[in-house]
């Protein structure tokens, strides 16, 4: 349920922010890389990208615990594993609603209140690594040269990334922070192969496929299969509501396949989406009337100030 749950948070925060312009490097429609490649990686920092203001992504984690957890073992030495990354991830998700030092000192807090001084200065270090990392993310991300092969640009982008890693972190620090990361892009690299391959039948092919399967542990099994849960029963949510549903019956129907507090987040979500296609409808009547009527460019904007906050102006012209 934990795993599910966090999916819904990051495929919220994901599909928002990355709508919204924010620069967080989200490779999804890279042809290079597979639908699952690198989860923790993509999450590369632009300092300055603009989010709106109360996004469907703030709004997810709004009222959540952090994602994630930083502790020590017996010796008062820090754990450096996938959990701290989700915890750096947690936080710089709001990138674009407050500027990154803020979000610094924000995690740098929590670190400090979870954590003894030493292992809390470890984590600290590890957090300024991380931020430059995920910068030097972004510019080796515009310098890959495409490729039509999907599987062997994937593998060539996995490969510039963990060297890329070398510059910032030790081996035990990258297999801490992104071996489980590794692991599932190697899997999905490996079922592109698969994929790919003209020369099996579809019985080879479900049978390779098959014995990938059994080779995942249980938790990589639980974290590739749960976006797809998520697609499912919101696929199931849209059905419903085709079917007369209303929005207590919607909430029941996410509360039983994730949690209570999930379905809340995600009826939040719901209602802020509506509210704002509704200001977008209104806005392009609005909008045409005005361009009949000849109105100057100041009748314009004040029509965009008077419905949108500056940061959702800045997303005005897609639709428009």
């Amino acid at each position: 349920m934990q795993t599910v749950t966090r999916t819904v948070l990051r495929l919220l925060v994901v599909g928002v922010l990355a709508g919204a312009g924010v620069g967080l490097l989200l490779r999804h429609d890279a042809p290079a890389a597979p639908a699952a490649l690198t989860a923790t990686d993509r999450a590369g920092v632009a300092v300055n990208a603009p989010a709106p203001d109360g996004s469907p992504a703030e709004r997810a984690t709004a009222g959540t615990q952090p994602d994630g957890a930083a502790r020590a073992d017996a010796n008062d030495r820090l754990q450096v594993n996938a959990e701290l990354a989700y915890l750096f991830d947690y936080y710089l998700a709001g990138l674009g609603q407050r500027p990154l030092e803020a979000i610094r000192a924000d995690i740098i807090r929590e670190l400090d209140k979870r954590l003894r001084p030493a292992p809390a200065a470890e984590a600290r270090r590890l957090l300024d690594a991380y931020l430059a990392y995920k910068r030097a993310l972004v510019d080796l991300e515009r310098g890959l040269p495409p490729s039509t092969d999907p599987a062997q640009g994937a593998r060539q982008r996995l490969a510039a990334v963990q060297q890329l890693r070398n510059a910032y972190f030790s081996n035990d620090e990258s297999a801490g922070l992104f071996g489980v990361s590794d692991a599932y892009d190697l899997d999905a690299i490996a079922r592109l192969d698969i994929n790919s391959d003209a020369s099996l039948s579809d019985v080879q092919r479900q049978q390779r496929l098959a014995a990938l399967d059994a080779r995942l542990p249980p938790k990589l099994r639980e974290d590739r299969e749960a976006p797809t849960r998520i697609i499912k029963l919101e696929a199931a949510v849209s059905q419903a509501r085709a079917q007369g549903a209303d929005d207590n019956e919607i909430y029941r129907l996410r509360a039983t396949a994730l949690s209570p507090s999930a379905a809340a987040r995600l009826a939040d979500v719901d209602q802020e989406e509506a509210d704002w296609q509704r200001r977008i409808s209104a806005y392009q009547t609005q909008r045409r009337q005005l361009q009949q009527s000849a109105s100057d460019a100041g009748a314009l904007q004040q029509l965009r100030e008077a419905g949108f906050t500056p940061d959702e102006q800045k997303r005005l012209p897609a639709y428009e």
